[in-house]
């Protein structure tokens, strides 16, 4: 995550001026009053601030299909201005909920995040007088993040070197001896172990506590064997489009391009690992009754589903379904289809070995 000083950060609104050409006791005793105000976090902005929220974004395609979808409507429906913060930065949630000046009021977490926000009470538990988890679908909310959208981490595979029926399983994907070629998985140890772990045979709902140990000598297997590990989601894509690797381990959201573009690859959903994205309100922001409206409307079905569409996501709310046509939906990793055989990372499961496994990831590319 990038870091940044955000010291001094204020609203548009946080400006001053004195007009007075003379000054009475009453008119100094207000003037500083004023200033020790305004001198003070920007927590205290909430007042010129009623009709605003700050929402921290991935910037880009994402914001733009946020914008249309999400915080458009919002604002004509609720008269709430929405300003977007953008690159998703823990660094500045952690660093505003302990300074006290508020950059932003809500953002997006994926599963390894909100686990650390959580247990750092970096983050606000819902107001059930806005959003009560008992009125959404099962599940909904997890360590007060609120599921939003889902991508699954498919395997991808090109035609000509694996004949149908291909690759069914990630013990496949590992099995170079019956499936020889090369391979690429990405470099995030939150999404690899677990996927080695299937690999190597541990059923889904054994997952939990990993075994760090098995993880790693099925990973010492699958390592020479892989030409890239990719970072970025284009990357992943590019390498096999181009026939740069043979089987792939990547998004939904970049293979679906190759999909659409009519590429020579095929997809399997079987053992999808899934990622949930979470909305998740910064605890102590003075806004927290507007970032809790436009939460609640984020995950309601309609909404939900346009952005969704835009994005290849799937919606975590199953209503959202109903305002996606199906050629599209049997597309998305929350599918009922494709959702029945996939395994979804759990935030409480996985939090007390994240700083464990990670390091120990690192650790093992480099050696």
């Amino acid at each position: 995550m990038t870091k940044s000083d955000i010291s001094g950060v204020c609203s548009p609104e946080q400006t001053a001026s004195t007009a007075a050409t003379k000054v009475s006791r009453r008119s100094f005793l207000a003037t500083a009053a004023a200033g020790a105000a305004l001198s003070m976090p920007a927590v205290r902005r909430a007042v010129a601030d009623e009709k605003v929220l700050y929402v921290n974004t991935w910037g880009g395609a994402w914001e733009e299909s946020a914008k249309e979808a999400l915080f458009t409507p919002f604002t004509r429906d609720t008269g709430i201005e929405i300003r977007t913060v953008a690159p998703v930065s823990f660094a500045k949630l952690a660093a505003q909920v302990r300074t006290g000046v508020y950059e932003f009021d809500v953002t997006t977490l994926g599963v390894a995040e909100l686990g650390r926000a959580n247990q750092a009470k970096l983050i606000a538990a819902p107001e059930k007088s806005i959003l009560d988890p008992a009125k959404l679908w099962p599940g909904a909310v997890v360590l007060d993040g609120v599921a939003s959208h889902a991508f699954g981490n498919v395997m991808a595979f090109r035609n000509e070197k694996f004949p149908a029926p291909g690759l069914q399983s990630w013990a496949d994907f590992w099995d170079v001896q019956k499936f020889p070629g090369s391979r690429c998985l990405q470099r995030y140890a939150g999404r690899v172990i677990p996927i080695a772990l299937l690999a190597d045979g541990v059923a889904p709902d054994k997952l939990f506590p990993m075994d760090l140990d098995r993880a790693f000598k099925s990973l010492d297997r699958i390592k020479p064997y892989i030409r890239v590990w990719w970072s970025q989601g284009p990357q992943s894509q590019q390498l096999l489009r181009d026939g740069e690797v043979d089987a792939i381990g990547m998004w939904n959201t970049q293979v679906q391009r190759l999909v659409e573009a009519k590429a020579p690859i095929t997809v399997s959903w079987n053992q999808a690992v899934v990622d949930v994205a979470y909305w998740a309100v910064a605890r102590g922001t003075p806004r927290s009754e507007n970032a809790w409206r436009f939460v609640n409307y984020a995950v309601q079905p309609e909404p939900l589903a346009k952005f969704s569409v835009k994005n290849d996501y799937g919606p975590m709310n199953p209503e959202a379904f109903k305002f996606i046509p199906e050629d599209k939906a049997k597309q998305l990793p929350t599918w009922p289809e494709n959702f029945k055989n996939s395994i979804v990372l759990d935030p409480a499961k996985m939090l007390p070995q994240i700083d464990e496994f990670s390091k120990r990831f690192d650790q093992w590319i480099a050696s």
